[in-house]
C-alpha cells in the first residue's frame, strides 16, 4: 500500500495519535494526575512550591499521556491494530446515526430524481472522496494525483451541472477503479461488490463505507511500519514524554510515591518481625533497606492490586491492562493448584499420580472457572461444581482399576475443602499464594530470564507451564518499566530512604537495578 514516508517519522503529530486519544483517556489522565493533589503543599518528587496547573497544561499532559500510551502499546503488543467499529443498532447513538444517515441519503436520492437533477450534495460528496483518495498517495505519485484532481475537479463538475451534463455514474465508476489501485488486497472483494451495485445513491454510500475501511488499513499499515522504530527508541521516547508530563503536571508522581511508600512500610514491617524473632539483635537501630528490594516488593504488590478500586501508579499506566490480566490469570491458576493439592492429599497418589489424570482435573477446573473475574461470577457455586466433577472423575477412575470408590464421608470432606478455598485465610490458598509470590519474586532477581528460570516451588507442578509463561511476561514488563522510569524511582527512593541526601531534578543521572 502506498505510504508517505513523512507519516512514519512524524509520529507525535500524526492523526493516528490524535484520533485514538479518546475523551476517556483525557478523563482518566485528569483523574490520575489531579486526585488528592490540590490540598498537598508540594509535589512528592520535588521541594519546589506548588504550581497551579491550567486547563491547557492539563490537556497537554493528557495528550502526552495518550501519545505515550499509544506508542507503548504499538511497541510491546505485536497484535495491536485499529478496527472499524460500527455502533450497535439498538443503542441510542446507533439509532441517531442511522436516522441521520438515512435522511441524508434519502434527500440525495430525491435531489438526483428532480427534473432537472440537483447536484449540490453529490458534488460535495465527490469533493470529500477526492480529498480522501489524495490522502492515500505518496509525494511522488504525481500522475495519479493529477488525474484525480482533473477528473474530480469540483468547479468542472459544477459547470457540467449547470448544463445538466454530469455523469454521476461515470464519476463513481472512476472512483471505484482508483480505489482498486490504492486499496490493500484484503479490500478486493469489497471493490468487486461496489462494481456490482446498480443504484447510484447506494453506490455512493458503499463507496464511503469502503473508504473508511481503507483509512483504517492505512492506519494499521502505518503502525506496522513505525513499530520497529518505536521498539528501538521506546525507552528514551517514554522517558522524555513522561518528563514533559511531569513538568506540565507536578503531581504526576503522587500515586507512584504512595506506591513506593507502601512498599517501604511493608519492608520495614518484615524487617521488624525478623529482628524481634532473632535474639541478640539490636532492634533500636534504623534498618537499611535496599532500594532494589523496596522497588521489587512494589512490583509484586501489582499482582494483588485491586484494579477496580485503586488507581495504579502513574508510571505503570501504560501496562495497567496487561498487569490486570496477569493478576486475574494468576488467581485462576492459584485455585487450580489448590484443587489439585487438596485432591492429592485426600485421594492419594494412587489415582492422582496416573498419567494425564492431573491434567484432566486441571481442565475440569479451568472450564468451570472460565469468566471467574467477571463481577457476576459465582465462585462458590463454581467451586462446588468443580468438587462434584472431581469426585465423579475420581470414582470413575477407581472403578476402572478395580478399586473401591470414595465413601460419602470422604467425598463430602473433599467437596467441603474445595469450596473453602474461597474463604479468607484459607491455609491451602495462602500456601499456594505465597509460593506463587516467591516464584515471581525470584524472577525479579535474575539477571536474565531467557538464560534460566528459577526452580518451581512445590505444589505448583500442575500449573508450571502457565506460571512460567506468566512469569516471563511479568518480568518483561517490570524490567522494561525499570529501564524507562528508573531515574524517577531513584529520586523518590533517595528522598524516602535517605532523606539527608538532596533531591535533584528528575533526570537520567541515576537509576535502579
Amino acid at each position: 500500500m502506498p505510504l508517505n514516508d513523512d507519516q512514519n517519522s512524524d509520529f507525535d503529530s500524526s492523526r493516528l495519535s490524535e484520533s485514538t486519544a479518546s475523551s476517556s483517556d483525557s478523563e482518566y489522565s485528569r483523574q490520575s494526575f489531579t486526585s488528592d493533589s490540590s490540598s498537598k503543599p508540594s509535589s512528592p518528587a520535588s521541594t519546589s512550591p506548588p504550581k497551579t496547573v491550567t486547563f491547557d497544561e492539563l490537556m497537554a499532559a493528557a495528550r502526552n499521556l495518550s501519545n505515550l500510551t499509544l506508542a507503548h502499546e504499538i511497541a510491546v503488543n505485536e497484535n495491536f491494530h485499529m478496527e472499524h467499529v460500527d455502533l450497535p443498532q439498538n443503542s441510542l447513538e446507533g439509532r441517531v446515526k442511522q436516522i441521520v444517515h438515512k435522511a441524508f441519503w434519502d434527500h440525495l436520492e430525491s435531489e438526483l430524481k428532480e427534473d432537472p437533477p440537483e447536484y449540490y450534495h453529490a458534488i460535495k460528496l465527490f469533493e470529500e472522496i477526492k480529498e480522501t483518495l489524495l490522502s492515500f498517495l505518496t509525494p511522488g505519485a504525481n500522475r495519479i494525483r493529477n488525474q484525480i484532481c482533473e477528473v474530480l475537479d469540483a468547479d468542472l463538475i459544477r459547470q457540467q451541472a449547470e448544463h445538466d451534463a454530469v455523469d454521476v455514474l461515470g464519476l463513481a465508476n472512476y472512483v471505484i477503479i482508483t480505489m482498486g489501485k490504492l486499496c490493500a488486497p484484503i479490500r478486493d472483494d469489497d471493490i468487486k461488490q461496489l462494481k456490482a451495485t446498480g443504484n447510484i445513491v447506494e453506490l455512493l454510500r458503499q463507496i464511503f463505507h469502503v473508504l473508511d475501511l481503507m483509512k483504517m488499513d492505512m492506519v494499521n499499515y502505518t503502525i506496522q511500519n513505525i513499530r520497529p522504530q518505536l521498539q528501538r527508541n521506546l525507552v528514551d521516547y517514554e522517558r522524555t514524554k513522561f518528563q514533559e508530563i511531569l513538568e506540565e503536571t507536578p503531581s504526576a508522581l503522587d500515586l507512584t510515591t504512595e506506591w513506593i511508600k507502601e512498599s517501604i512500610k511493608d519492608e520495614l514491617l518484615s524487617v521488624s518481625c525478623e529482628t524481634s524473632s532473632s535474639p541478640g539483635v539490636d532492634g533500636s537501630s534504623k534498618p537499611n533497606l535496599s532500594p532494589t528490594l523496596v522497588l521489587n516488593n512494589g512490583y509484586l504488590k501489582l499482582l494483588q492490586w485491586d484494579y477496580q478500586k485503586k488507581a495504579i501508579p502513574e508510571t505503570l499506566i501504560t501496562d495497567e491492562v496487561r498487569l490486570q490480566k496477569l493478576k486475574e490469570k494468576l488467581n485462576e491458576l492459584r485455585i487450580i493448584a489448590c484443587v489439585s493439592l487438596i485432591t492429592s492429599n485426600m485421594v492419594g497418589t494412587t489415582i492422582v499420580g496416573l498419567p494425564d489424570f492431573a491434567d484432566k482435573l486441571k481442565r475440569i477446573s479451568a472450564v468451570l472457572l472460565e469468566g471467574m473475574n467477571k463481577e457476576k461470577f459465582d465462585l462458590k457455586e463454581a467451586l462446588n461444581n468443580i468438587g462434584v466433577q472431581i469426585c465423579s472423575e475420581v470414582n470413575r477412575s477407581l472403578s476402572e482399576r478395580g478399586f473401591p470408590t470414595l465413601d460419602m464421608e470422604i467425598q463430602n470432606s473433599l467437596l467441603g475443602q474445595i469450596c473453602s478455598i474461597v474463604e479468607e485465610d484459607n491455609p491451602i490458598s495462602s500456601l499456594i499464594d505465597k509460593r506463587i509470590q516467591l516464584y515471581m519474586k525470584s524472577l525479579l532477581t535474575l539477571p536474565s530470564i531467557q538464560k534460566c528460570m528459577p526452580t518451581m516451588p512445590g505444589g505448583l507442578a500442575v500449573i508450571q507451564a502457565e506460571i512460567e509463561s506468566i512469569g516471563s511476561q511479568y518480568a518483561s514488563i517490570v524490567n522494561f518499566n525499570k529501564q524507562v522510569y528508573g531515574p524517577f524511582y531513584a529520586n523518590i527512593l533517595r528522598k524516602l530512604l535517605f532523606s539527608e541526601a538532596p533531591m535533584g531534578k528528575t533526570g537520567t543521572d541515576a537509576s535502579t537495578n
